[in-house]
């Protein structure tokens, strides 16, 4: 899954990939949590032009009663998204990339897991492959939100996690966001893992395990701590 992520790239190198503009006031954030506000890049659906956009994480379809079904949907699994009610429509029509330089995962049992943070090894930014919708409650208020895709791990992920989030590569963000493209499978060959030596993984500190922790320092690398010892048993 992915569900903590880093965007603090927020100057040249990022502009520079999307061939955008500079969203006005993007600032460096180092622990981006669901239900947040998240930056976006879509294709006008007019002009099939690129474009910014503001999205709260966590999906809410259009035909969604409460928006608290958000907290379901921040990822969708890439191998059935097109299959689902929630993520069917968005996958034809709704497509979007999600920019960042980094994600965190955990490893270890509740209570002890350690955060480890994935990042390439250049500090380049990159893209998720991302799904957006809009929902519009009966009291007029409206929600725009998004929901990132991940697919199996590789096998540099599966040591900490066995799905991740899935790349869009620079060369294929004009088709996957295309919206004269309706059909899932056009893009379907896109929704893979990256390759092995696209990230490292570094252990940080606890800091990104609260949310409220929007520190540089979460991305400070750590000691791993040593596996705990297995138990030996005795056959009395």
């Amino acid at each position: 899954m992915c569900g903590r992520y880093t965007l603090t790239n927020v100057e040249a190198k990022l502009t520079k990939m999307l061939r955008l503009q500079q969203l006005a006031g993007l600032k460096a954030r180092y622990n981006i949590a669901p239900t947040q506000p998240i930056a976006a890049v879509r294709a006008n659906e007019q002009s099939g032009e690129r474009e910014w956009a503001i999205f709260s994480w966590g999906l809410v379809p259009f035909w969604a009663k409460e928006p608290s079904i958000a907290h379901k949907m921040l990822n969708a699994r890439a191998e059935t998204a097109a299959g689902k009610p929630a993520f069917r429509g968005p996958m034809r029509h709704h497509r979007c990339l999600i920019p960042a330089d980094g994600f965190y995962e955990w490893k270890g049992r509740a209570g002890q897991k350690q955060p480890f943070y994935f990042r390439r090894r250049d500090h380049e930014p990159f893209c998720f492959a991302g799904l957006f919708d809009h929902w519009g409650s009966p009291d007029g208020s409206e929600i725009e939100s998004a929901t990132i895709l991940t697919t199996s791990a590789n096998d540099f992920m599966k040591p900490v996690h066995h799905r991740m989030p899935v790349i869009i590569q620079p060369k294929d963000y004009d088709r996957w966001m295309d919206p004269k493209i309706q059909r899932s499978d056009a893009v379907a060959d896109l929704l893979h893992a990256p390759p092995e030596d696209f990230f490292i993984r570094e252990p940080v500190t606890p800091l990104v395990n609260n949310v409220r922790n929007e520190v540089p320092e979460c991305i400070m690398p750590t000691v791993e701590p040593p596996e705990p010892p297995a138990q030996m048993g005795f056959g009395f």
